[in-house]
């Protein structure tokens, strides 16, 4: 069974700078569940056959414009009824301010009442996007996410294998921190995963004979960043010798989370590698590879090999992460 998070519509009113027009208790009491927002043209029309109430309904100039072709008594009958359905909330767009029977409406049931400066489509998209973030399916998994050049790299591989040191590099080298040790990774739409640390390790990171360190205090606020998109999976192991690494770079290994792949590279640690430049060339080459170029490719088109049907092996990899 899938997990059901909620949000505080507290944190909502925060983060959308809306103004309550009207609040039946507590907001940080009122919990939103879904991450889907109504525009509730049809239920004002008397069609709520599919009305959610777990969803947030915006009001803007189509709806109000609609209901002022009514007289008065028909226009507060029909938002009577759509309340009476008990939406999670309703904001009205462009400053639009509340007629006295609707103000009324919402205190005798109990509707959550907010009005918000933003066009129809700019509250609408604002909030889809809010709420695609806070309310997204999500797991938390043992590594160290940090942006590098842009790009968010997941670091994963066994505990004590230089994660964390490669992590201080690459933070001196300009690149910056998102998580180490345990990284927050939900699924904000069909496409795209985000990282981000949990709220009470964020910035910190453990160095095995020095201890656990703050990493924004160190290197400075530069140094840190809440959140970012993953976009590549390095797994780092201890080299061996016996095993045959890809040098070419024709195999397309990639690994599923949350039902999203992620491109996957694996990087051996022995003495005298430098993980840090190592996973800077990882960065900018699977960037490369995004905008349609391949350097293997090239190399044996350039060797006379024909290309043709020969992008490489695609391999699901595990990462037991």
């Amino acid at each position: 069974m899938t997990e059901e998070y909620t949000l505080p519509l507290s944190k909502i009113i925060e983060n959308q700078g809306l103004e309550p027009l009207y609040l039946p208790r507590d907001p940080s009491l009122i919990l939103v569940r879904s991450r889907d927002v109504n525009r509730p043209g049809l239920e004002l029309n008397g069609f709520c056959d599919y009305f959610d109430p777990n969803r947030i309904a915006i009001i803007g100039r189509s709806e109000m414009g609609m209901l002022d072709r009514f007289s008065l008594e028909q226009k507060t009958e029909d938002i009577e009824r759509y309340f009476a359905l008990h939406p999670v909330a309703v904001i009205l767009a462009r400053g639009i301010r509340p007629w006295d029977a609707m103000l009324e409406a919402a205190e005798r049931y109990e509707i959550p009442l907010l009005s918000s400066q933003d066009t129809t489509s700019s509250a609408l998209a604002s909030l889809v996007a809010f709420l695609n973030v806070e309310l997204a399916p999500r797991i938390t998994r043992h590594g160290v996410l940090m942006e590098v050049y842009g790009e968010g790299i997941l670091l994963v591989g066994d505990s004590g294998v230089g994660k964390s040191e490669a992590a201080i590099e690459l933070i001196k080298r300009g690149h910056r921190l998102i998580a180490d040790d345990a990284v927050e990774i939900r699924r904000v739409s069909s496409i795209s995963l985000v990282g981000q640390a949990p709220e009470n390790i964020r910035h910190f990171i453990e160095l095995r004979g020095i201890g656990v360190i703050n990493a924004q205090r160190i290197f400075g606020t530069g140094a840190v960043k809440p959140s970012q998109k993953i976009e590549l999976a390095i797994k780092m192991e201890p080299w061996d010798a016996s095993k045959v690494y890809d040098r070419m770079g024709m195999e397309n290994a990639f690994t599923e989370i949350l039902g999203i792949r992620v491109p996957v590279i694996t990087i051996p640690v022995k003495p005298g590698r430098n993980l840090a430049v190592i996973i800077e060339v990882a960065a900018m080459n699977n960037r490369q590879k995004k905008m349609g170029y391949n350097a293997a490719h090239e190399l044996l088109s350039n060797m006379g090999v024909d290309m043709d049907g020969m992008d490489g092996d695609t391999v699901q990899m595990d990462l037991d992460i």
